[in-house]
């Protein structure tokens, strides 16, 4: 029941959605205005970071299924379905999402519509967003061409999208007009018939409304449990613990209950802010996501006051480690990461900040300013004063802590994920430990003299 697609944006979104529906063997061609992007796909690169995407390119490509191009014509006029997959960011002078690039890609969508095509919103746009992308379709279509539109939200997670698209929670399809949702159900009929995942057929404005209200929803567990891990501190609790009784109540859930130095991404900032102007909008007053926007921007700021702590009140002169620059592990996103509030103020304190990620993030040097970045964790630990482990790389796990501990000046660590123990930091020459939510450890006095 093969499908042809045209995927409109080889950002994130983009070029996972298209590598993905071309893995689930329908014709792919994925299209930007950006021709390096294309050449780079076209000679079997990859411009962003992403776990097994590579290889998923490589193999649809191979096979006939995939393809590239600058041409909007070219892959729309052949197609059942085009996804525009373009950014919404927040504009400069609002909280509201800029919708410009979305309704520039429909009306240059409809010009180049020959037959019946259904448009379909995978970008994230406020409600409303597709009723004015069906206007601008209409009034650009050929006199002989047809146009239906969908919304179709992506619920992808950084780092882990390719298993998200493949095996989802669920699939909404808001859609008004029934052929529109038939061949939505052809395209993902390999994930609703094989895998029995739930397809959730509903109007344009609730499909649209449900992208943003899941990432406000998300955001805010997460802004609640960084303030239950300051409470724990603050009494001598273990937020792990608490997480785990609390995450094991099946109302609740475990997952997005860990606690870190604040959320990030190209998602949750930028949503919650336009899920606020659209209420405000509209005259509802959304106090829960609104805390939750504004906890998180102290949360960032609260890590400054962290690690001026673990460095014994200054840092003045500190070489202090960083583990981390992008939001979260298994990404090389930096958008609204915790690093861009954090190492310049300890820089401008006169803090001298080594910092090491695995992705190599291309802009960390243009988004972070005067930071030395090193190539190897390594690197980064010889004689600094301070380890503060900022991002949730599995590949950390890996690491050698006894040889980090013993390139250090001091060896304290503060674990901004609590990824490590500290039991197994103490034990591999960490003289400090300090985690979120936790009372810091020291390791005995007497086991230090005799080591």
């Amino acid at each position: 029941m093969t499908v042809r697609i045209a995927i409109i944006g080889t950002g994130y979104v983009g070029l996972v959605s298209g590598a993905c529906f071309a893995e689930l063997g329908h014709d792919v061609v994925c299209v930007d205005k950006v021709a390096s992007k294309i050449d780079m796909l076209n000679s079997g690169g990859i411009p962003i970071y992403e776990p097994g995407l590579e290889e998923i390119v490589r193999r649809n490509s191979a096979a006939g299924r995939l393809r590239f191009t600058t041409s909007v014509t070219e892959a729309v006029q052949r197609c059942d379905a085009v996804f525009i997959a373009v950014g919404t960011p927040t504009k400069s002078d609002s909280d509201h999402a800029d919708l410009s690039y979305v309704y520039a890609a429909a009306e240059e969508i409809a010009k180049s519509i020959t037959g019946f095509t259904v448009v379909v919103s995978k970008s994230t746009v406020p409600v409303g967003t597709n009723r004015r992308v069906l206007e601008i379709c209409r009034a650009n279509i050929g006199e002989n061409a047809q146009v239906a539109v969908a919304s179709n939200p992506e619920f992808l997670r950084e780092g882990a999208a390719i298993n998200d698209f493949m095996c989802p929670d669920r699939i909404v399809v808001g859609a008004d007009d029934q052929r529109a949702q038939e061949v939505m159900e052809r395209i993902y009929s390999p994930l609703t018939i094989s895998r029995n995942v739930p397809l959730i057929s509903t109007s344009t404005e609730t499909a649209e409304l449900t992208k943003y209200a899941a990432n406000a929803f998300l955001a805010a567990k997460i802004s609640f449990i960084n303030e239950m891990a300051d409470l724990c501190e603050a009494v001598g609790a273990n937020i792990n613990d608490v997480s785990l009784g609390i995450g094991l109540d099946s109302r609740i859930g475990r997952r997005f209950l860990n606690t870190g130095p604040g959320w990030g991404g190209s998602c949750f900032p930028k949503d919650t802010r336009a899920l606020l102007a659209t209420a405000e909008q509209n005259n509802v007053n959304c106090k829960i996501v609104q805390a939750a926007l504004e906890a998180n921007e102290d949360r960032k700021r609260l890590m400054i006051e962290k690690v001026i702590h673990a460095c014994g009140g200054a840092v003045n002169g500190k070489r202090i480690a960083v583990f981390g620059l992008t939001f979260k592990g298994q990404t090389d996103d930096m958008r609204e990461s915790t690093s861009l509030v954090l190492l310049p103020a300890l820089a401008q304190l006169g803090a001298q900040i080594c910092a090491f990620d695995p992705s190599d993030p291309h802009e960390a040097s243009e988004l972070i300013g005067n930071i030395n970045t090193c190539k190897t964790p390594e690197q980064a630990a010889e004689g600094a004063d301070l380890l503060v482990i900022l991002t949730d790389w599995m590949i950390f796990k890996t690491y050698d802590l006894k040889q980090l501990a013993a390139q250090m000046r001091r060896a304290h660590m503060l674990d901004l994920r609590n990824m490590y123990s500290s039991t197994e930091a103490l034990a591999a020459g960490f003289t400090n430990y300090t985690g979120l939510g936790m009372p810091p450890t020291k390791r005995p006095a007497l086991l230090a003299v005799a080591e």
